[in-house]
């Protein structure tokens, strides 16, 4: 397993695997894959796609991931339940309702073979005029937060697929989007402390496999570095809420990172001040990531002892999670659609906004 490209994830282009991506795949035995709307047509297309990648790999099976929040953030249409936002789902003040939707979600995706899901957004709305997460977030609130992510977890890790809490530490009390831009948080580490990271250390205490590194800028962290390639940012995130899993970066390719950094630089810069997982959107990319890590391995400038501590993490949740693996059978994922929980949630939903009283 003692191969850089187990600490990178990566988009594809298509609906199924091209030549060069699968010899990328192969060869570099890249640690997963994330997918997206144009890697989706329906449920029976998605799982052969999934069967056909994790044929590629030898050892533990891949990571396969995907954005699935509910609301505007959903890649899989076609078939799958169609939760509104998290934050309307938060209105109706049941925890039991967020692990349902969440359960939901887990027992459609892990049908198809995605076994990790790159929610619940952890970030509180701090600000009101931020549409960037805005009713991505579950509320206004701590409280809120912190109540509702607790369930989300729950409902998608009983049900097979792995949670990754985003974005520490707090995108909610911003208005650029790292997509595009470099995000400026202003607070100082006891306001942080106080309100935005407390949903992250209940994520980390409700055994979150994953936690996502924000692209941001927070002077009172480290006044040099973005959080995904400061050291500072990685050990705060260590530290304060004490979580031992994967940390993984949000996406490289964001223009918060790309506009300072080559693909290169950025690879080892966050690897090196902490990041155990790289996510990247093009395959092209990875690839100039895995070759950057394998040269800074090479000439000791990544040094040996902290990257087999990040493989160990890897393998330690693939060992755990994934020790039972089996090839998606086609013909019988559609039995985990159009379920009657999914049915039930939804009418729970529809209730509420219609002013009935709700069973919790």
């Amino acid at each position: 397993m003692e191969n850089p490209g187990n600490l990178i994830i990566t988009g594809i282009k298509g609906t199924s695997l091209s030549p060069e991506e699968k010899e990328l795949l192969r060869e570099e035995k890249l640690g997963g894959v994330v997918l997206f709307s144009n890697n989706f047509e329906d449920a029976a297309q998605l799982a052969e796609l999934v069967n056909s990648l994790q044929s590629l790999r030898d050892e533990w099976p891949m990571f396969i991931t995907v954005d699935h929040e509910g609301g505007r953030v959903l890649r899989f249409k076609k078939g799958f339940t169609q939760f509104p936002s998290m934050y309307e789902i938060a209105k109706v003040d049941s925890p039991k309702l967020t692990f349902e939707v969440h359960a939901v979600m887990g027992r459609e995706l892990s049908a198809c073979g995605v076994n990790v899901s790159f929610s619940p957004v952890c970030d509180i709305w701090t600000n009101p005029d931020n549409q960037v997460i805005g009713d991505r977030s579950f509320g206004h609130d701590i409280e809120t937060v912190e109540k509702h992510i607790s369930a989300a977890i729950r409902g998608l890790q009983t049900n097979g697929v792995l949670a990754c809490a985003k974005h520490f530490p707090g995108h909610g009390n911003t208005v650029k989007d790292s997509h595009y831009e470099l995000p400026f948080i202003k607070e100082s580490l006891d306001e942080l402390r106080a309100r935005e990271i407390q949903p992250f250390v209940r994520a980390s205490k409700s055994r979150a496999e994953f936690m996502m590194m924000g692209h941001l800028m927070i002077d009172a962290l480290d006044s040099k570095f973005p959080t995904s390639v400061s050291a500072k940012a990685y050990q705060f995130l260590r530290e304060e809420t004490k979580f031992t899993k994967i940390v993984i970066t949000d996406d490289m390719e964001m223009k918060a990172i790309a506009d300072r950094y080559t693909t290169e630089e950025a690879a080892f810069l966050a690897i090196d001040a902490g990041a155990d997982v790289l996510l990247y959107r093009k395959p092209e990319e990875a690839a100039k990531a895995v070759l950057s890590l394998r040269e800074a391995l090479k000439t000791k400038k990544l040094k040996k002892e902290k990257f087999l501590e990040k493989l160990g993490r890897v393998e330690s949740c693939k060992q755990e999670n994934f020790k039972e693996y089996k090839p998606i059978y086609v013909p019988k994922i559609t039995s985990a659609f159009n379920s009657q929980e999914s049915k039930k949630a939804l009418e729970i939903y529809q209730a509420f906004l219609q002013g009935k009283p709700i069973a919790r």
